[in-house]
């Protein structure tokens, strides 16, 4: 009697067992179950659709879910490609550079002969070229040229190999034009790192920045100044020969230069941001 009561009870075990588990699973699934997602019976073409409207409302954030969303379902097509390139562009419009950045590059990476990859060149370069100055650069009106330029170069290189590789393509030509601004940035960025050593009479630092942005930017505008503070250093440091060498390549380029008679020279008053 007591075997049969014994065998009874554990034979009674996995049918219990397994009433619970059922009963589990269902609980978990039911806890574990969110609101659908709307666009989860839409095509790739739909989706497509309602996220470049979404983009042209202006709800960019919207748009580069949907965009996002687009890129696992229409994976290896040109859709995907497209969604790809639209969300970095809006990642970029909503100050998210980091990420935007990530996206190009890794588009640039998977996708090298893609019909957009000129496009994915240009966009790299005006997410760097754009970069944010900053609470004290909105602040002071900070030129491009008083900071960091390393966003700068990067842009440059980006505008340099879609001009390169890719001279027809209609955004070569503006890529062009910044590769030119930029330039000319670089090179007042040097002027201004060679200034700031002057004043502080850093004359050997001030003389080699000066070189250096002669050697290479010499057709930029801020070559002139670049000159005048080369002859100056010298002047100070009482290298007379470099001195008057590097007059006389002023006075044979630059016969006219306010920087000779010294009323080209800035001023040496800061702004009141700036700390040294």
């Amino acid at each position: 009697m007591n075997f049969k009561r014994c065998t009874e009870r554990h034979a009674m075990r996995p049918a219990t067992l397994t009433g619970l588990g059922l009963a589990l699973v269902w609980i978990l699934a039911g806890c574990s179950s969110g609101p659908k997602d709307p666009t989860a019976d839409w095509s790739p073409e739909k989706l497509y659709a309602e996220a470049r409207e979404e983009q042209d409302a202006g709800n960019f954030d919207k748009a580069a879910k949907m965009y996002e969303s687009l890129e696992g379902r229409g994976a290896g097509t040109i859709l995907a490609q497209q969604a790809q390139l639209e969300r970095s562009y809006l990642l970029y419009r909503s100050g998210e550079k980091a990420q935007a950045l990530a996206t190009v590059e890794r588009f640039i990476k998977l996708h090298p002969t893609s019909p957009a990859i000129d496009y994915a060149m240009y966009l790299q370069g005006l997410i760097n070229f754009n970069d944010n100055l900053g609470f004290l650069g909105n602040l002071s009106r900070q030129n491009l040229s008083e900071r960091d330029q390393q966003a700068s170069r990067d842009a440059f290189q980006a505008f340099k190999q879609l001009v390169d590789q890719y001279p027809q393509s209609k955004y070569s030509v503006e890529a062009r034009q910044r590769m030119a601004y930029i330039v000319n940035a670089l090179a007042e960025y040097e002027v201004h790192v060679a200034r700031y050593y002057f004043r502080r009479g850093a004359y050997v630092a001030a003389a080699n920045r000066a070189q250096q942005t002669i050697q290479e930017f010499q057709y930029s505008p801020s070559t002139e100044e670049a000159l005048s503070i080369l002859i100056r250093s010298y002047d100070r440091l009482g290298l007379d020969q470099l001195r008057d060498d590097a007059e006389r390549v002023m006075r044979t380029n630059y016969p006219n230069s306010a920087f000779l008679s010294g009323e080209g020279v800035k001023s040496s008053t800061r702004p009141w941001w700036q700390l040294w």
